[in-house]
């Protein structure tokens, strides 16, 4: 009988140990401190640096969708066979929700007027050929503006049989693209080098353009202008992004149908952001 008290007495007391800390009632969410925390030693055990505060928001907001899918999913009963983690829960949770906010078929007019609203998502980009030939700041120092006029001199005399390959100074670049998009010589050069590439006469060395890497006297060999496409040339794409939009919408509808259901806290301690401000934001 001893035996049996001792062992029912211990059977309680592991009982409430283990439900202490039991989840909150269904339709209270409650985002503690520590919460927040593990979510930010994650963040930089990856990245490798501390999250900015809009980054620590995208956290706890991303928290908070996991936890009302992931109950949305075992309310359904999606967990009861199933032995994956609450990520699988919400995985399962999401795919329904896709199916749910696949759109119809898109009209002609619609998609002519997704692809007037997002010109930069279907822009032909312009082409170019370009050359260059490379000046070193370290090494020409205050000889550089009159160096480059020399250059630009003979690159430029009429007959000229200069090979650019061989002027200027020794660097890993590429002394020619040859019909490659500008978005390309911007990976290679830098913005600023193809924004200043972009407007120069064709046929003609010009310079010095800077870049940072250094100088570089440009010849633009040949343009292709960039345009706007017509629906028939591009109308797959338009379709695919249009309909990825729409299921975009519908899915962040119905979460926020799914999290009016809920009552979310965030507690976070003295030196947390603003509670109101990022409640207001998840709703």
């Amino acid at each position: 009988m001893i035996h049996f008290l001792l062992l029912g007495a211990l059977i309680f007391g592991v009982y409430d140990w283990m439900t202490a800390d039991a989840p909150p009632q269904a339709g209270q969410i409650v985002i503690t401190q520590d919460q927040i925390d593990n979510l930010r030693i994650g963040f930089t055990r990856v990245w490798r640096r501390d999250p900015t505060p809009s980054e620590a928001d995208g956290l706890i907001q991303d928290f908070v969708r996991e936890e009302v899918l992931a109950r949305e999913a075992t309310t359904l009963g999606l967990d009861r066979d199933d032995v994956v983690i609450r990520r699988r829960l919400r995985q399962k949770m999401e795919f329904i929700t896709n199916d749910l906010a696949a759109p119809p078929e898109p009209t002609e007019a619609e998609l002519e007027a997704f692809l007037a609203e997002h010109p930069d998502l279907f822009r032909i980009e312009s082409r170019l050929t370009v050359r260059q030939v490379y000046l070193d700041p370290r090494q020409r120092r205050n000889s550089m503006q009159q160096d480059a006029v020399q250059l630009l001199a003979e690159l430029n005399q009429p007959g000229s049989t200069a090979d650019f390959r061989m002027l200027g100074d020794a660097t890993m670049l590429n002394s020619e693209l040859v019909d490659v998009r500008a978005a390309e010589v911007a990976r290679q050069f830098g913005d600023d080098f193809a924004r200043q590439v972009e407007p120069l006469q064709k046929g003609r060395w010009q310079g010095p353009v800077t870049s940072s890497y250094g100088d570089h006297l440009v010849f633009v060999a040949a343009r292709t202008p960039g345009r706007m496409p017509a629906l028939a040339e591009v109308r797959e794409l338009v379709a695919r992004e249009w309909v990825d939009a729409r299921r975009r919408e519908n899915n962040e509808k119905i979460y926020q149908e799914l999290l009016k259901r809920y009552n979310v806290t965030i507690e976070r301690g003295p030196s947390g952001t603003n509670e109101n401000e990022l409640a207001a934001q998840i709703k």
